[in-house]
C-alpha cells in the first residue's frame, strides 16, 4: 500500500473531516478526497460512511486505522530514539571483540562504564570471527588487526605483545627458566596451535614448541590459559595486558615475546554521531590511558 495514501487516510480518520485533514496536511479538500477514493479502490473496500456531521469509519476503516495508528506510533518512537541517540547515552550497544580481550580486559572494566551511563544496554559478543560492521552484525568492534573495510571509522588504541607468565607460587616451587631451552623442564600452557589466533601469538607458540616440552596444556582462548597459569599448572603464553590486573603473575624470560599486535576500535561511518559509540570509545581510551599512567607509576617506584 502507498504510504502517502495511508498517511492521508489516517489524518482524515483522526480529524473526521476532509477539510480539517486537508488543513493539517496542507492539501486541498479535493486532493484529499481523490487519495481516499484511490485507497478504497486499491483495497476494494469502503473506509468511511459519509454523514452530514462528518466522516465515520466503517468496520474496514477501523481495522486500517488501528494499523496506521500503530505504524505512526512506532515511527514517532523511532524518530525520538534517533534524536535521543544523537543527544543522550542510552539504549543497546552491541560490542564485539575476541574472547581473550573481552573477558580479561574489557569485562572487568565495564562497571565504570555502567556507573557513568546506567541506561546503556551492552550486548557483548565475544568470538574470534570478525563480525561485519557495515552489515550491522555489531555496532562497534575492538580488533587485533586494522579493519580492512573502507567505510569504517577506526582508531588505534594500543599495542599488545604475547609474553610468558607464571605465578609467584609456581616460581617458588619449580624455579624460573633462565633460557628458552629450559622451558623443556616446565609445562607450557598456550592456545592450541589449531585455534584461531593472531599471527604473532601463533608464531611465538610455534617457536616455543620447537623445544621438547615434558608436558603441555592447550586451550582455545586466553581466558582458559590464564586460569591454568593462576592454578599453578605451568608457564603460560598470555597477552601482556593481563599482568596489569593480576599482581600474582610474574613475567618469565623477559627477552621472549611476540611481535607487536595492534589493537583497533572500529565502527561504521553511519554511527559517527552516535553518543553511545562516543561514550564507549572515550571510555575505552580513558581506561587505556589510566593503565599507562599506573604502569609508569609502578616503573618509577621500581627504579627508586
Amino acid at each position: 500500500m502507498d504510504w502517502d495514501k495511508l498517511r492521508i487516510f489516517h489524518a482524515v480518520a483522526d480529524a473526521g473531516s476532509l477539510t480539517h485533514a486537508g488543513d493539517t496536511l496542507h492539501l486541498s479538500q479535493s486532493a484529499v478526497s481523490r487519495q481516499i477514493r484511490a485507497l478504497e479502490e486499491s483495497l476494494d473496500a469502503t473506509l468511511f460512511h459519509r454523514h452530514a456531521r462528518g466522516l465515520i469509519l466503517t468496520e474496514q476503516g477501523e481495522l486500517l486505522f488501528d494499523a496506521t495508528s500503530a505504524m505512526i506510533k512506532r515511527l514517532d518512537t523511532a524518530a525520538a530514539r534517533i534524536k535521543d541517540s544523537a543527544e543522550e547515552v542510552f539504549g543497546e550497544l552491541r560490542v564485539t571483540t575476541t574472547t581473550g580481550f573481552g573477558t580479561l580486559w574489557l569485562a572487568p572494566r565495564l562497571p565504570r562504564l555502567y556507573e557513568a551511563f546506567p541506561d546503556l544496554k551492552i550486548d557483548l559478543m565475544l568470538e574470534e570471527r570478525v563480525l561485519d560492521l557495515p552489515m550491522r552484525e555489531a555496532d562497534v568492534a575492538i580488533r587485533m588487526k586494522e579493519p580492512s573495510q573502507a567505510d569504517l571509522i577506526r582508531r588505534r588504541l594500543m599495542s599488545v605483545r604475547m609474553r610468558l607468565y607464571a605465578t609467584h607460587d609456581y616460581i617458588a616451587k619449580h624455579g624460573s627458566p633462565a633460557t628458552i631451552e629450559d622451558m623443556s623442564e616446565h609445562r607450557l600452557i598456550c592456545q592450541s596451535p589449531a585455534a584461531f589466533q593472531v599471527h604473532a601469538g601463533a608464531t611465538l607458540i610455534a617457536r616455543l614448541l620447537n623445544n621438547t616440552m615434558f608436558s603441555r596444556l592447550t586451550v582455545n582462548n586466553y581466558f582458559g590459559v590464564l586460569q591454568g597459569v593462576l592454578n599453578d599448572l605451568g608457564i603460560g603464553v598470555l597477552p601482556n595486558y593481563v599482568s596489569e590486573d593480576n599482581p600474582n603473575l610474574v613475567r618469565v624470560l623477559p627477552e621472549v615475546e611476540s611481535t607487536e599486535v595492534p589493537v583497533f576500535l572500529a565502527y561504521p561511518e553511519e554511527l559517527r554521531q552516535s553518543q553511545r559509540i562516543a561514550a564507549f570509545r572515550d571510555f575505552v581510551t580513558k581506561e587505556i590511558q589510566d593503565d599507562r599512567r599506573r604502569k609508569k607509576g609502578v616503573e618509577t617506584l621500581d627504579s627508586v
